[in-house]
């Protein structure tokens, strides 16, 4: 597929967004996705027989819950690479890294490192991702956002084990130094409704080149009304 020229530059070749339950990462990965004519490499939750048994009880079904996803993204992640998935853009929502960040979050000492063992034996040599974007939100609002989308699995979902999230995702990304790393405020910007939004949003990718960023649209706002 050829990437569709945008005026202020080109998409990444491997760009990856992430971030915690209910932010977004997947409506803004698919919108870039389609405006670029990009592949996609998407996290698949509804595939996991595990995930609303986890819900429910998260101590029980913890490990079963994470070692389907770890087999399910080395899979993908390793498909894509063998059809030479930088003959063109891609975008994703999910590091394979980050699994670590809920294995150690929702697993017991022995559970975490047998999860460790397997990781190690099954974790490709991974492609570093040309920009990873981070979307962070505070709790009341990805809440809100869970219940608006209305997945029924998710709606059981507690504050306590967000903000627990959502701190193992700041630490995470405090230290990551793997990719160029764009950090956005997320909670005043809607970038699958509002165009305007979106494009504010896209300026800041395209000229990502390296380092660490930030974006705070109430911020950018402000200082463009003075």
């Amino acid at each position: 597929m050829k990437i569709n020229a945008d005026p202020q530059g080109m998409l990444p070749e491997y760009i990856v967004v992430e971030g915690p339950i209910g932010v977004g990462k997947t409506s803004l990965a698919k919108r870039l996705a389609g405006e670029f004519s990009a592949e996609t490499l998407f996290e698949q939750p509804k595939d996991n027989p595990f995930l609303e048994k986890f819900y429910q009880s998260r101590e029980k079904y913890a490990l079963a819950t994470q070692l389907h996803f770890l087999f399910q993204r080395s899979k993908q992640i390793k498909t894509l690479m063998q059809r030479d998935m930088f003959q063109t853009a891609c975008v994703g929502d999910f590091l394979l890294e980050k699994d670590r960040l809920f294995a150690r979050l929702n697993l017991d000492e022995d559970e975490l490192h047998l999860y460790e063992q397997v990781y190690e034996s099954l974790s490709p040599e991974l492609p570093r991702p040309n920009l990873v974007i981070y979307l962070q939100a505070p709790v009341p609002v990805l809440m809100k956002r869970i219940e608006k989308r209305g997945i029924d699995a998710e709606q059981i979902i507690d504050e306590d084990y967000l903000d627990a999230l959502c701190a193992s995702y700041t630490s995470f990304f405090h230290t990551y130094k793997a990719s160029p790393l764009l950090v956005v405020n997320a909670e005043h910007i809607n970038y699958v409704d509002s165009d305007e939004d979106y494009r504010l949003l896209l300026d800041h990718i395209l000229k990502i080149k390296s380092g660490r960023h930030f974006f705070n649209p109430m911020v950018t706002a402000q200082h463009a009304n003075r």
